[in-house]
């Protein structure tokens, strides 16, 4: 059987990250960096399209797995009729090359434990030359070159393109393995040591969470949710990654398969009040860089998403080698949406660079002349339809989150202007601009039969991102059309009660793809914020409560979850899930949110 989705847990080094699931096997590895083709494809195929297997001898999944206290260091125990073992999995912050280290270590009796690499580079598809050298084995292929040893020296021996090892292990008996990535032309990279790896690695994922603010109920799920946005983060670059994986569907055995390894502009604004609430205002000026870095150039041509330094050539394709998983065809490589029109963005670019001045991050010279650029282009261009928020592969519209974040961008350029006389932009222009965004979705974008705003003007569907109209300041929370709307929301896009869709889909053909999905978690969590900013505080907080439930057992949440068959779908862990539940335990639970609502009055 398929392992599930939430059957994995994520390890890394803030450059790249695996997944290991509760059989001991690393089924997804990229190296060396997040968007790198994978060297481990196993849960988008099988065993056969690469991954690296450590357990006792016959055995099956774990007997029970859980991180380090606030570390991403994984320690999964299997308990056998022989006795007791434990495997440690980690990736230390390299120094020179990638190093994935799996530590082996007696617990009680006398256990024989197996380990099966089967290293598969280029997405499955490149089976390597494998080689001894300097007592370890060195798999190449093309430009990709991976280091294998174990401390001590264990047997190991090669069959069927496969590397095994095998020994035994008592108690207090360790057996390290090191994985090390380079480039095939280059030498062999420095060794490490792997118990001093450990043990760093321990003490600094401790000494990071020890750094968060945050002291509300629920403070474990808040700190491994920013734990697992630190590893989603590229280090160099302090771009944040929707997630590590690519093609995990959103409806199992359906075609949407996408690849979310690149940074989003959209989750700009909840990134940087996720941060800065919690304490992190390092990470906060990194991301915020990243973004002025990344949107530079012709407003004209922002796009929706970058690469992990910024990259904007994301070409889609393919992978026919590679069935999906759990049969979910196609594997999809790069985003085509990345070529698509999305207002909101431009008012979620602003409305993160107004947060950070706010907030205090050391300002920048050329930020508010960026600015300026995408006012003027969005002055005339939010008039436009778009393909929105949820990226649909349908005929463009006039999304109503797409104004309403179009409102944003001219509402936080007239608040700057206002308070800091000293910036030089079209104060009066921009005025008018705000006033006459908001008029049209308040005529086109609100139906009052319903007393509801509608995913786009003059349809009668709904969509879960009108939730955030309070949030960002379009109407205060106390206006009958906000109340309209989540009541509708709730009771239209609801699964069992909590989980929200992030639109209609039944009947209705409204972002141009066969099948259905999920629900999306964070529309959920939006759902807890919302309820909270109109007084309905108790039913917020259970529903908070019932969301993190469905974490998996250490901690993570993917994009959707199948309310039918009980179980995660869509690409894990996500950045968007985790940013949901940080921002919704500090708003229930925590100090003012520096993303908080700002209201026109």
């Amino acid at each position: 059987m398929h392992p599930r989705i939430e059957d994995y847990a994520l390890i890394g080094d803030e450059q790249t990250a695996a997944l290991v699931g509760r059989d001991g096997s690393v089924d997804w590895l990229c190296l060396p960096r997040f968007d790198s083709a994978a060297c481990f494809a196993a849960i988008l195929g099988d065993e056969n399209h690469g991954r690296w297997r450590i357990s006792p001898t016959g055995a099956g999944p774990c007997t029970r797995r859980a991180y380090r206290q606030d570390t991403l260091v994984l320690d999964s125990e299997w308990e056998t009729d022989e006795g007791a073992v434990r495997v440690t999995d980690f990736m230390p912050q390299r120094e020179h090359a990638p190093d994935l280290i799996r530590v082996v270590e007696g617990l009680s009796g006398r256990v024989t434990v197996h380990s099966t690499l089967q290293l598969r580079f280029d997405y499955g598809s490149v089976v390597p030359w494998v080689r001894k050298a300097d007592g370890q084995r060195v798999a190449v292929a093309g430009p990709d070159s991976v280091w294998l040893r174990s401390e001590p020296a264990v047997r190991t021996w090669g069959k069927d393109f496969r590397t095994h090892s095998e020994f035994t292990v008592e108690s207090g008996e360790k057996v390290a393995f090191v994985l090390t990535w380079h480039p095939s032309h280059q030498s062999r990279p420095p060794l490490v040591d792997p118990y001093e790896a450990l043990g760093s690695s321990v003490e600094d994922w401790q000494a990071w969470a020890a750094r968060c603010r945050y002291d509300g109920p629920h403070r474990d799920a808040v700190v491994r949710s920013l734990i697992t946005l630190k590893a989603l983060t590229f280090a160099p670059t302090g771009g944040i990654v929707a997630a590590p994986t690519t093609s995990l569907p959103e409806e199992l055995g359906g075609v949407r398969n996408w690849d979310y390894r690149y940074c989003w502009l959209r989750d700009s604004t909840l990134t940087l009040g996720a941060l800065l609430s919690a304490g992190y205002h390092e990470e906060a000026e990194a991301w915020r860089d990243w973004l002025l870095r990344a949107v530079a150039g012709d407003p004209a041509d922002l796009q929706i998403m970058y690469g992990l330094s910024g990259e904007r050539r994301l070409p889609e394709f393919e992978l026919p080698w590679l069935p999906g998983f759990g049969g979910s065809y196609p594997v999809r490589i790069g985003n085509e949406a990345v070529k698509q029109l999305q207002l909101d963005v431009y008012g979620e670019v602003i409305d993160s660079l107004s947060l950070a001045r706010r907030s205090g991050l050391p300002s920048k010279p050329h930020m508010w002349r960026l600015q300026c650029a995408l006012m003027e282009f969005l002055r005339t261009a939010w008039r436009q339809p778009d393909e929105g928020i949820w990226e649909v592969r349908g005929p463009r519209r006039h999304f109503v989150y797409s104004k309403v974040m179009a409102w944003v961008a001219a509402d936080r350029a007239v608040r700057a202007l206002e308070s800091e006389p000293e910036l030089v932009g079209d104060l009066e222009g921009w005025r008018t601009m705000r006033e006459e965004v908001h008029k049209e979705v308040c005529k086109y974008g609100f139906d009052s039969e319903r007393n509801t705003f509608t995913q786009s003007y003059g349809s009668r569907e709904l969509d879960a991102s009108l939730l955030l109209i309070p949030r960002v300041g379009f109407l205060p929370p106390d206006d009958p059309r906000v109340v309209g709307t989540i009541d509708a929301v709730r009771a239209e896009l609801a699964r069992d009660g909590f989980l929200l869709r992030r639109y209609s889909d039944e009947g209705v053909d409204v972002d141009g793809l066969p099948g259905g999905e999920g629900t999306f978690l964070v529309c959920s969590f939006w759902l807890a914020d919302a309820l909270h900013m109109t007084g309905r505080t108790k039913e917020a907080r259970e529903l908070f409560e019932r969301l993190i439930g469905l974490a998996n057992d250490v901690g993570l949440l993917s994009e959707e979850y199948d309310p039918v068959a009980r179980r995660q779908l869509g690409n894990f862990p996500q950045a968007f899930s985790h940013l949901g539940l940080v921002g919704t335990a500090f708003n229930l639970f925590g100090e003012a949110h520096p993303g908080g609502a700002e209201t026109t009055g």
